[in-house]
């Protein structure tokens, strides 16, 4: 089994993380994508996110209808913040032999890996994959693979998708009154519109 992991707040999951998740599987022939919607991001400790049960309830709407795609509680059912490293050693105990793990991370998220909890340990637990995001540049391998030797071995590092939508952006047009069409699934805007979130207060 060849799983990719795609991790984040998903406030809200939208058509971009859609589309590297397709991108992704097909490139690298995966099994399955699993959704890990973050519990507490300890990186993002100062900044106000919906409650879990939201985000989660967008991401199983998301994926609903898609076999190949799985949603995972595995950090929101986790006490305190929700760490990768806890979350791949977590998922690392469950393989079998064959078995192996695809960590997808953005391009700007890869060049601040030297700067998560036990980096080296994270590169050890899977392969990771790397995708543009817009208004990053190019990661400075050789300068990554100095602070985090191995790294280079255990990197895919993927030029597509190209994808310029960001959750920030929805929020922001959601509280202005714009509409959000076409950069969410149907399902998920709806239920946007049903719960009120995101409006100005």
């Amino acid at each position: 089994m060849k799983s990719g992991i795609l991790g984040g707040t998903f406030d809200p999951i939208h058509n971009g993380h859609l589309a590297i998740a397709g991108e992704v599987r097909a490139q690298l022939n995966l099994d399955e994508i699993l959704f890990v919607p973050t519990g507490q991001p300890w990186r993002k400790g100062g900044n106000s996110i919906l409650p879990t049960e939201h985000r989660v309830e967008m991401v199983r709407l998301a994926i609903t209808g898609k076999p190949y795609y799985r949603l995972s509680l595995i950090e929101v059912e986790r006490e305190g913040p929700s760490y990768t490293l806890d979350t791949l050693t977590e998922l690392s105990s469950q393989l079998t032999t064959g078995d192996k793990i695809y960590f997808i991370v953005g391009w700007d998220s890869l060049t601040d890996l030297p700067n998560w909890k036990s980096p080296e340990r994270i590169i050890q637990l899977c392969w990771l994959v790397a995708v543009p995001r817009p208004g990053y540049p190019h990661p400075d391998l050789e300068s990554l693979e100095a602070r985090m030797q191995g790294l280079s071995e255990r990197l895919v590092l993927l030029d597509r998708p190209d994808v310029d939508v960001s959750a920030s952006e929805i929020r922001e047009r959601v509280a202005s009154g714009l509409p959000i069409s076409g950069l969410v699934p149907e399902a998920v805007e709806q239920y946007i519109r049903e719960h009120g979130l995101y409006s100005a207060k």
